[in-house]
């Protein structure tokens, strides 16, 4: 079990990482220009085939989203052997978490993921609240679903069918037995690392669409479990934009709960994203 570390306060910041200039590639930063409020603007990298960088971006951004809506200065963030600090998103207080998880998944879509050089955002969740039919805790604790009943806004990771590492998001009190699936993200760093992992040379969304996908992805196992996703190093939740719109509908899988709630509402996903696992028929607007 991996030891708890609290963040100083809600506006700590996160190192975010941005590429610098080395002899063995291509890559240069080019000047910042300065924008009308006088403020510097993010360094853009040149490439040998900016056109085909161009093309590459649009086809991880979802229909009217823009770089800073989906993907920000992550995006550009490099292994750690040619990094260099940088101001970014912060990390996201123990507080964050601390709600019902109806409350929490909504609110994780437009986050970021990170572990290491591999960063992803949020696009889809489910949320498991006490008392529900579909959630683990529903049996009380055991030594599989004992993390489930942990501090808000630490992970629980169970293995699913034999082979499926699903990534949740423990929502509200220590004891209340609540959490928030995180489903499908989009890719945002580290892609080549992301699909080594996968064992699939894709840059289309069936690379992390379903919530086995986001596991294989972050390289997780269930020795992830009770680790605080608010500290930094690891395996960590960094605050991002939130989604303009939202869609829902039912969960999926869950044929064993109780027809109430088979049925209701508990699927969030950012509209306007392909960043989202099959069905999609059963999702509409909030």
């Amino acid at each position: 079990m991996r030891s708890l570390r609290s963040i100083s306060s809600v506006h700590s910041t996160q190192p975010i990482l941005r590429r610098t200039h080395s002899p063995s590639t291509s890559a240069a930063v080019e000047p910042s220009p300065m924008t009308t409020s006088g403020k510097p603007t993010p360094p853009r990298f040149k490439r040998s085939s900016p056109k085909k960088k161009s093309q590459f971006r649009s086809r991880w951004l979802a229909p009217g989203e823009t770089e800073g809506a989906g993907s920000s200065a992550l995006a550009r963030a490099p292994p750690p052997s040619s990094m260099e600090v940088d101001a970014v998103p912060r990390a996201l207080p123990r507080e964050f978490f601390e709600v019902d998880a109806l409350e929490l998944a909504p609110r994780l879509l437009g986050k970021f993921l990170r572990r290491d050089e591999v960063v992803l955002r949020i696009t889809e969740v489910e949320a498991y609240r006490p008392n529900d039919s579909a959630c683990h805790g529903r049996f009380g604790i055991t030594a599989r679903t004992a993390p489930v009943f942990g501090p808000g806004g630490h992970a629980y990771v169970y293995l699913c069918y034999g082979l499926h590492m699903m990534l949740n998001v423990v929502a509200d009190m220590e004891g209340v037995g609540a959490a928030v699936l995180i489903r499908s993200c989009s890719p945002v760093s580290g892609l080549k690392t992301i699909q080594q992992r996968r064992g699939q040379l894709t840059e289309k969304p069936v690379l992390l669409t379903g919530p086995g996908k986001v596991g294989q992805a972050l390289g997780l196992s269930t020795d992830w479990s009770n680790h605080p996703l608010y500290t930094p190093g690891g395996l960590e939740v960094l605050d991002g934009p939130e989604p303009e719109s939202i869609l829902v509908g039912p969960r999926v899988g869950i044929d064993y709960a109780s027809p109430e709630h088979v049925a209701a509402p508990w699927r969030f996903a950012i509209a306007g994203t392909p960043w989202i696992s099959a069905p999609r028929n059963t999702l509409g607007p909030r």
